[in-house]
């Protein structure tokens, strides 16, 4: 832990500073000097960044809106999926999303552009669509309505924030018990309760593979839910 005045950075801010300088260092480096014919590094590069442009932008927005909000699904997508994948890299053993306060950020970032994308195609409409959605009789708006907001406006950050969080979390504890265990039966008891840390230690490299496929899902998940809540905010009958 390292105090500079009243701020204090302890571990896991450190961790945080590691991926977010490792996602820059990256990018930049595989997209300095792009060549046509391109090197392995950039082809790896370009293959991640032809994922969220293909398969999350455009997929769901189309050409058009999807470049215009590729930057955004790019950056949440990198920054979720290097943040997760600290969690499983030794001496680190956290992910940088295991707190509260990285995926309520990006919650936030990815509410205030749906919000952003509703008005900026419908300034009049938007707030009306979502809260009074057609073909509903009006006396029927004093329940639609309310769980219209409490749906739309309240439980999207919600579920966003505490998905990846719990997620990373859940992941993080679990590879602690397997290898507290593994560590408690082979150093503390040892004798034949040395079989049992085999055991514990084998379904602990097994979760660590499992948190990198949940470490790719959970990025993946977070950009396309960001691109669906973009996606009905520009739709037509806004």
């Amino acid at each position: 832990m390292f105090q500079f005045g009243d701020l204090v950075i302890n571990r896991i801010h450190l961790i945080q500073f590691i991926a977010t300088a490792a996602i820059v260092l990256i990018l930049w480096l595989g997209t300095r000097r792009m060549t046509v014919v391109p090197g392995r590094f950039q082809s790896i590069v370009e293959m991640g960044l032809d994922f969220v442009r293909v398969n999350i932008a455009e997929d769901l927005l189309g050409k058009k809106d999807g470049q215009r909000f590729l930057p955004i699904l790019t950056t949440i997508f990198f920054m979720v999926l290097f943040m997760n994948l600290t969690g499983i890299i030794p001496f680190m053993n956290i992910a940088g999303t295991a707190i509260v306060a990285v995926p309520l950020l990006l919650a936030l970032i990815s509410y205030v552009t749906f919000i952003y994308a509703g008005l900026k195609k419908s300034p009049k409409n938007f707030f009306k669509n979502a809260l009074f959605p057609s073909g509903v009789p009006w006396p029927i708006y004093i329940i639609v309505t309310p769980i219209e907001f409490i749906s739309t406006f309240v439980i999207r950050p919600v579920t966003l924030t505490l998905r990846l969080l719990m997620n990373m979390m859940v992941g993080h504890l679990l590879l602690v018990l397997f290898f507290a265990a593994t560590q408690f039966f082979l150093l503390d008891l040892g004798g034949w309760w040395s079989a049992l840390a085999a055991g514990s230690l084998a379904f602990g490299f097994a979760f660590t593979l499992f948190e990198v496929l949940v470490a790719v899902l959970q990025a993946y998940v977070f950009a396309l839910l960001t691109a669906v809540y973009i996606q009905l905010a520009v739709a037509e009958e806004h």
